[in-house]
């Protein structure tokens, strides 16, 4: 049995730039393999290219060059798209775009519909999907008077209901306020925990990488490392020289070893830095 969920094989995507008329790199070379079943997220600043892998992913792109596969489904097969695309379900950034109906239910039911799934499996459906997403006692409200976090959870549940069996967040975070974005995370989190989805998570918030199985880093449309939150934020200075950021704690663990403390620079969570901090005396 094949355990590859998703495998891009040195792809490469070239535009021709609208100001200048020159060919460029959204992605240059870039190879990666996602298993079923993990938690991925894949880290970059601004016009990194960590948005063209995302669309790759789901055949809303196909490669200028290489080759992108889900679940061994070549994207560049158009007979393949369709099945593609029940595989790997995709939320963006703003759930405005993806809300199309005036009643949450009949939002989810939306893509079930289109698949001519029968209306008894589609009403179970709904009923499992806003329940996953803690949405269900909202199934009547009208979405636009939802907030943020809420829409992307109905958007999100929107895309579960067609039963895919990956999910990519195209920075889905992006556009909620704080309590909102945690709500976010945390479905996506029981997600992956409860139903082992596969979820490929597109973000710049540090501290929403921090739960993944892997961190795949892209900057200037290549791939600059790849390993778990721990390999990859105690890697500081290589994270600050591509722009990002590591989480708080691992920031001050790094200057405290600067400063001739001996601790331990693996560190993402308060609570093992409270740990670390204990075993000095």
């Amino acid at each position: 049995m094949n355990d590859t969920m998703i495998a891009c094989d040195n792809v490469t995507y070239k535009y021709e730039s609208n100001s200048d008329k020159q060919i460029k790199f959204a992605l240059n070379g870039v190879t990666l393999n996602i298993k079923k079943g993990e938690f991925v997220v894949v880290l970059g600043r601004n016009g990194s290219g960590k948005s063209t892998i995302a669309k790759h992913m789901n055949a809303l792109v196909i490669p200028s060059e290489g080759k992108v596969y889900v679940d061994g489904l070549d994207t560049s097969q158009e007979e393949n798209v369709w099945n593609i695309r029940n595989k790997a379900g995709m939320v963006f950034q703003n759930p405005d775009n993806q809300i199309v109906a005036t009643i949450v239910e009949e939002d989810v039911a939306f893509g079930p519909e289109n698949l001519g799934i029968e209306p008894k499996e589609i009403r179970k459906r709904i009923e499992d999907c806003l329940k996953r997403v803690n949405m269900y006692e909202y199934r009547s409200h009208a979405p636009h008077l939802l907030s943020g976090g809420q829409k992307q959870r109905v958007a999100i549940a929107g895309v579960l209901a067609m039963r895919p069996e990956c999910i990519i967040l195209d920075e889905p975070t992006a556009m909620l306020d704080p309590s909102g974005r945690k709500d976010v995370i945390r479905t996506i989190k029981e997600l992956n925990n409860k139903y082992n989805m596969t979820i490929i998570l597109i973000t710049h918030y540090m501290e929403e990488a921090v739960e993944a199985d892997k961190i795949v880093i892209i900057d200037k449309g290549k791939k600059v490392k790849e390993g778990t939150p721990k390999e990859i934020f105690s890697n500081v200075e290589l994270m600050k020289d591509i722009g990002l950021d590591v989480p708080q704690v691992t920031e001050l663990a790094y200057e405290l070893k600067k400063n001739g403390i001996c601790i331990n620079t693996e560190i993402l969570t308060i609570n093992e830095m409270v740990n670390a901090l204990c075993q000095l005396r």
